[in-house]
């Protein structure tokens, strides 16, 4: 072989051999690039969860699991599970006799109006912040709930953990969520003497305890009741309640008494002299 032929050969050989190396790099190297362009733009879904429970957990997605069930890396409640139950619940008012199912029960859009919600002070002074979110309302307010208390260290009932929007009279929008929180309750005026028990019982219903603060103002008394002799504050565990006409002139005849003390309101209150405003359900 000439030497010219070796060198055409050797070339052709070259540039055959880097031909060859131009598409192994292609064949191989575009699938890891893919797939490392799939693993960073996968989505990671991450939930916020409670803490409170010994036994449940629900997470900001409205689902409730056991400790065991909980997905180690997006923190949310694993398999397919109901969203917002309200499992153990009474949903007339709004409260649960479980920490866990109270928070899913009020991540329900239908059932916590957000605009509402996140309006809501975290606590009681004036440069109180409000909530961040639906779920930092819901957790919150299931948790820690005046209405739910009585005499500030015993419960009114097992369904202790309520999620309802509290009421704000210095609130611009008050009546509207007023409103909204007494949907589904019977506003129901007793006879003299009569208790809220009472009342309601003789409708087959039940009394609501927690809805008396709503019902525990002026502007609400007026609504359902003449109030002929003024709206005033008192103290005592019938009111909200109207004055009868034929009370003795010191008890105030025709007046609509409301409490200042919140405590004490109550559905076993009763006065001979008074009727009651009671909320039934």
């Amino acid at each position: 072989m000439s030497k010219s032929a070796f060198n055409i050969n050797h070339s052709k050989f070259i540039s055959s051999s880097f031909c060859l190396f131009l598409l192994f790099l292609i064949q191989f190297s575009s699938p890891v690039s893919s797939i490392r362009k799939d693993i960073s733009l996968q989505d990671t879904n991450t939930c916020r969860t409670t803490v409170q429970g010994r036994y449940l957990i629900a997470d900001d997605m409205g689902q409730v699991c056991d400790a065991l069930s909980i997905d180690p890396q997006s923190r949310c409640c694993r398999g397919k599970r109901d969203r917002y139950s309200c499992h153990g619940c009474n949903l007339v008012s709004q409260c649960c006799n479980s920490y866990e199912f109270c928070v899913s029960c009020c991540l329900n859009p239908s059932r916590t109006q957000k605009n509402l919600a996140l309006n809501v002070k975290i606590s009681k002074p004036i440069t109180a912040g409000t909530y961040s979110s639906i779920f930092d309302f819901c957790t919150g307010r299931c948790r820690h709930n005046s209405e739910s208390v009585v005499h500030e260290n015993a419960y009114l009932s097992e369904f202790h953990h309520c999620f309802s929007i509290p009421f704000n009279s210095s609130s611009s929008d008050s009546n509207v969520q007023t409103e909204v929180r007494l949907a589904g309750i019977n506003i129901v005026i007793g006879t003299r003497g009569e208790s809220c028990d009472t009342v309601c019982k003789s409708s087959g219903q039940s009394c609501v305890p927690n809805k008396f603060q709503l019902l525990n103002q002026c502007e609400m008394m007026h609504k359902y009741l003449s109030c002929k002799g003024g709206c005033l504050s008192s103290v005592g565990a019938d009111q909200p309640a109207e004055v009868v006409d034929d009370a003795p002139r010191d008890l105030n005849p025709g007046a609509c008494l409301y409490t200042s003390q919140v405590n004490m309101l109550s559905c076993d209150g009763s006065h001979q002299h008074t009727k009651r405003l009671c909320p039934c359900a």
